[in-house]
């Protein structure tokens, strides 16, 4: 991926891992546009960088996605880079037998992404160069089992990237899978600012750096992500043990 030059639409560029990376593809010149539900957060982040746009919209109605996609494009006539970023993550007691927090997060992490890719991926394919960015994390790996549904749809958003790319092989879209670790926002609420979690500034600096310097990756995975990327490598059942014992102890702390 060109990491300059280009026309971005982030979704969930409000706040954390979006805000992050839009203000850092703003500052190499980029023209960026974030996008999403909460339209406070979203006008504080265009105010805060002149130039940055900002739009909202709900990525959990498929007919709003049309329609926004529709007029996005009309009016944003170079937009080459779609990063899929929106998410919401929520603690599960799958022992209730409840749904409605599952489905939401399947709804916002799943199906949110792949209507975003099929409403703009049209237009993406007239353009002499563009990509497809969708984040996934650690987690799609090594599941937590205290979020189960945020890591069954980060595991989806992995398989279904790979999926994209290959078709995608042969024309001018290129597509990315950007893998975070346990990053401090507030995607997690109070359990995001753990200082075991990695520093959004950190991993925004090291994600910006790696597309610089390997621009055909198809995988931006952070140092502290690559132990669960990588490992069905190793002794997976003890890894997912010990790293689900360990993480639980972490948030009581």
């Amino acid at each position: 991926m060109q990491i300059t030059d280009n026309t971005i639409l982030i979704t969930g560029g409000g706040s954390g891992i979006g805000r992050g990376l839009a203000e850092a593809f703003h500052a190499l010149g980029n023209q960026v546009i974030v996008a999403g539900r909460r339209e406070q957060k979203l006008r504080a982040t265009a105010a805060a960088n002149p130039g940055m746009e900002y739009l909202a919209f709900d990525q959990d109605n498929a007919e709003q996605i049309r329609n926004f996609a529709a007029q996005f494009m009309a009016t944003h006539p170079k937009f080459n880079v779609l990063i899929n970023n929106a998410g919401i993550q929520r603690v599960e007691d799958l022992t209730t037998g409840a749904l409605a927090d599952a489905e939401a997060t399947v709804t916002t992490n799943l199906l949110g992404p792949m209507r975003m890719t099929a409403a703009f991926l049209p237009f993406l394919l007239k353009q002499p160069r563009a990509a497809v960015l969708n984040v996934s994390s650690g987690l799609a790996f090594v599941p937590s089992a205290m979020i189960p549904t945020y890591c069954a749809t980060k595991s989806a958003m992995h398989s279904y990237t790979q999926s994209l790319r290959f078709q995608l092989r042969n024309t001018s879209v290129q597509v990315i899978e950007v893998i975070p670790p346990w990053v401090q926002t507030e995607l997690q609420g109070e359990r995001g600012l753990n200082p075991r979690a990695m520093p959004l500034d950190a991993y925004v600096a090291e994600t910006m750096e790696t597309l610089t310097r390997s621009p055909r990756t198809t995988e931006v995975v952070s140092e502290r992500a690559k132990a669960m990327r990588f490992a069905e490598r190793g002794d997976y059942d003890a890894f997912f043990t010990n790293f689900n014992e360990g993480f639980a102890a972490a948030q009581r702390k």
